[in-house]
């Protein structure tokens, strides 16, 4: 973890409502999640963290890490509705809303990025999977080891597939 030492303090106030938070309502995986946000945050110049309520900013760091992992659907493994989601947090879900909205824009949140989708549903997510070669589009799980091994050392998938691990160093 590298955290400034200006932003230490705020960093763990913010962990200190995220990680029992996660640990009562969502998983590990959330919890890794969510604090890789408020490291992130913690490092931007200037933090964002500096000013605001730090509910209102674990709130949507929450939101923001949760609805990317569609929380909201009812088919996933844990789901809840906004409010279940922040109402123990004391915040409105309108106002975690809006801060998730603008998380999500700051660290540039998506569902086409690993580095902000659960470790257990990065196999699965095919937008992580999904190249364009000489024009074609295919699931990158499907190509050849050589070519495989290409797109992951150009960052355009998560891992080697066939190798199960990311790209040599």
């Amino acid at each position: 973890m590298n955290i400034p030492k200006s932003m230490q303090g705020r960093y763990d106030e913010l962990a200190a409502i995220i990680v029992p938070y996660c640990d009562g309502y969502l998983d590990d995986e959330y919890k890794v999640l969510c604090l890789h946000a408020v490291e992130k945050l913690c490092r931007k110049r200037p933090s964002p963290l500096t000013s605001g309520r730090a509910r209102t900013w674990a709130a949507g760091i929450i939101y923001a890490v949760a609805q990317n992992n569609w929380i909201f659907d009812k088919s996933q493994p844990i789901h809840m509705t906004a409010e279940e989601l922040v109402g123990p947090l004391g915040v409105a879900k309108t106002t975690a809303s809006a801060k998730a909205a603008e998380i999500r824009k700051m660290l540039k949140l998506d569902h086409t990025s690993a580095e902000w989708v659960l470790a257990s549903d990065v196999e699965k997510n095919s937008m992580l999977w999904y190249v364009v070669i000489d024009g074609l589009p295919g699931d990158a799980r499907m190509l050849p080891l050589d070519m495989q091994m290409y797109c992951a050392e150009k960052g355009l998938i998560p891992y080697v597939p066939a190798l199960k691990k990311g790209p040599p160093l």
